[in-house]
């Protein structure tokens, strides 16, 4: 039998669950209303999932459409399956009633114990947002926004603190619209060929 307490503790708890299960079918409702959803990912996705990361990784790099080898598209393939039943990353598309899967998204929690001493051990989570894309014909409908929306409650849910992503210096599409989401470069990754960075060190040599 409930306490007063536990009662209150309980309705409390439903109207929150009744509260978040109603904004998710408004959101569904809302993304119908526009001609798409976004999904959970399932295994038969994944083909077509991998075509979008091959398309990303042209997109980043500026290179004409190329065929992925048949190793890498079986790695690529392993490792979303992998993600499909890890409770801590976190796969979806979006669909179009007209034209099928339009995108996706792929976020997962990393954690971090930090590296100085402390009284009592802290762990630190971040939501890394390893890849997203949305086909060129279906940008503008909202389908990133709704993307980064699922993957923001999947982080927000597993008590990640901050989001972590990686963008191309060059691709100032990308720069301009997480900056416009709040998004601020924390640091630089540089890369340079070996053999230029060996003929800088030789001719430094004194």
């Amino acid at each position: 039998m409930y306490t007063p307490r536990k009662c209150r503790s309980f309705r409390d708890w439903a109207g929150m669950l009744l509260a978040k299960v109603e904004r998710e079918l408004q959101v569904a409702v809302n993304q119908a209303k526009r001609g798409f959803v976004i999904r959970e990912a399932r295994e038969e996705d994944l083909p077509e999932m991998v075509g979008f990361l091959a398309k990303l990784a042209l997109h980043v790099s500026g290179a004409p459409p190329h065929d992925l080898k048949e190793s890498e598209y079986k790695r690529l393939l392993r490792t979303l399956h992998s993600a499909l039943d890890d409770p801590n990353r976190r796969l979806v598309v979006a669909e179009s009633k007209s034209a099928g899967l339009v995108g996706m998204g792929y976020v997962y929690i990393w954690r971090s114990q930090g590296i100085w001493e402390q009284s009592e051990a802290a762990e630190f989570k971040s939501g890394v947002i390893d890849d997203i894309w949305v086909e060129p014909d279906f940008r503008g409908l909202g389908i990133l926004k709704a993307l980064l929306r699922d993957l923001v409650t999947f982080a927000e849910e597993h008590h990640a603190s901050e989001l972590i992503l990686e963008y191309s210096a060059s691709n100032k599409e990308a720069k301009a619209a997480w900056t416009k989401l709040g998004f601020k470069p924390t640091g630089v990754r540089a890369a340079a060929f070996t053999s230029v960075v060996k003929q800088a060190l030789a001719e430094s040599q004194g």
